[in-house]
């Protein structure tokens, strides 16, 4: 029978050094360098597992979402770090980068950013 006593998510990344940077000081993640990558704490208490690719290929989706109380208050945060968010064709995005989703029916408020891999992250709202 399946039963597995926890779980993790791992991604790549093409520069160990700069992500366990980012991940630490931009992010405020505790990073813990580990066979070879990095083990992220994430909040709530998973983790993920960052390892190094020489041929490493940025995610082309959201692949880790950071759940906030107050968004605004996140963007803002983050962006004194030197976090750069994205905006994205199609999507009706603020000033901050930030899709208004709960207003538009469409979901919570998010606004996305990278890694400096190129990974795609998010910061979002749930009501």
């Amino acid at each position: 029978m399946f039963r597995p006593k926890t779980a993790f998510s791992g991604f790549s990344v093409n520069d160990l050094a700069k992500a366990k940077a980012f991940y630490a000081q931009a992010l405020g993640l505790h990073v813990v360098e580990e066979g070879g990558g990095l083990r992220l704490h994430l909040p709530g208490g998973g983790t993920a597992f960052a390892y190094p690719k020489d041929n490493h290929q940025p995610a082309t989706f959201t692949m880790l979402d950071f759940v906030v109380d107050d968004i605004d208050a996140a963007v803002d945060e983050l962006k004194s770090r030197s976090v750069s968010f994205e905006r994205y064709e199609g999507m009706v995005q603020d000033e901050k980068g930030i899709m208004r989703g709960i207003s538009q029916k469409m979901g919570p408020d998010i606004a996305w950013f990278k890694d400096p891999a190129g990974n795609i992250l998010a910061v979002l709202q749930a009501e």
